[in-house]
């Protein structure tokens, strides 16, 4: 069973920056690609980035490219969610996911049946 924490979130004014983490409770280097997902109130949860097992792949959604940066270390078994020139429209409470499933060189954004392990959430709010 693979637990993951979420940390970081807060309030920020527009164009600031924020970095979210993702704990993990063992390994997921080489056995779990690690994907970033979102739900505004009101909305379907998006997918916002992902790194594959391996680290070597990553994928970003539309809305994001650009502006937010994803990266593993692998020695402290965390995925981080760099955000800058966040915007209104950002605020959300961001999740992270393990993926079992996915060959370590690739990360699924958009199958989240795919992933199987769900951190509690941290809300980001973006406002002036």
């Amino acid at each position: 069973q693979l637990q993951l924490v979420e940390s970081g979130g807060g309030l920020v004014q527009p164009g600031g920056s924020l970095r979210l983490s993702c704990a993990a409770s063992r390994r997921t280097s080489d056995y779990y690609a690690i994907g970033w997902f979102r739900q505004a109130p009101g909305k379907e949860r998006e997918g916002v980035s992902c790194i594959s097992a391996s680290g070597g792949t990553t994928d970003y959604g539309d809305s994001v490219k650009g502006r937010f940066t994803i990266s593993r270390d692998n020695a402290k078994n965390t995925v981080y969610l760099q955000m800058n020139s966040l915007k209104p429209e950002d605020t959300a409470v961001y999740y992270c996911a393990g993926d079992p499933w996915t060959v370590h060189v690739m990360c699924h954004l958009k199958r989240l049946d795919e992933y199987d392990y769900w951190g509690q959430g941290t809300q980001v709010t973006v406002s002036s």
